[in-house]
């Protein structure tokens, strides 16, 4: 199996609760362990963009995205914002692996600054602690020097900034193409397969150009 088996994946409350759920979906697929959290700001957001709302105890989340995205028992695990016996509280017990996708700004600071108060900003610790693959993916426009120096200084500590600014050179033709396009490169980063987005010069190989 390529790539971790066993990933973290956080929502904050950015807009691109798409790219979240998206990647949520591919990871089940992939048949990785989803160790899932995400705040309320999140669940309002996913609210506003999707016809997707989430109840809001983890044991009902779970069971729903457990059907959402046809996981088996046990394959997506939701944890609340102050359940400090998760796993992903600790490095003994994290995945190798964590994603936060949207990343809001304020999370971008708390993950910067070493912030841990509430689950998601303490497993984004643990990952840096325990110099393990970190990825975010901002969503903000304008960016202020505030959120690039935060971006920098994870940056310089190993951390993928991988904003959600997709690409066109794959000639979308929906909005799902355009979160397929984040999703796959977070996919790439993390070395799990997938099928979305063509890597950059395939086409040419198949098409047996010289």
């Amino acid at each position: 199996m390529a790539g971790p088996e066993r990933i973290t994946l956080a929502m904050t409350g950015a807009s691109g609760a798409q790219y979240g759920l998206r990647l949520l979906d591919c990871l089940v697929r992939e048949d990785r362990e989803v160790h899932f959290l995400i705040s309320k700001a999140a669940q309002l957001v996913m609210a506003t963009e999707t016809d997707v709302s989430l109840p809001a105890k983890p044991q009902a989340m779970q069971a729903f995205l457990t059907e959402y995205t046809g996981a088996t028992d046990g394959q997506i695990r939701v944890y609340g914002k102050e359940d400090w016996m998760a796993p992903v509280a600790s490095g003994s017990g994290a995945p190798s692996a964590m994603v936060v996708v949207p990343c809001s700004t304020g999370t971008l600071s708390s993950i910067a600054t070493g912030a841990c108060n509430n689950l998601i900003e303490r497993a984004a610790d643990v990952a840096l602690k325990e110099r393990r693959q970190l990825i975010v993916v901002p969503r903000e426009a304008p960016y202020s020097s505030i959120h690039l120096e935060h971006m920098l200084k994870l940056s310089n500590l190993g951390v993928t900034i991988l904003p959600a600014s997709p690409g066109f050179y794959h000639q979308p033709q929906t909005v799902d193409d355009l979160v397929d396009f984040i999703v796959a490169r977070i996919l790439n980063c993390l070395n799990i397969p997938q099928d979305m987005l063509p890597r950059w010069g395939e086409h040419h190989l198949n098409s047996g150009d010289d």
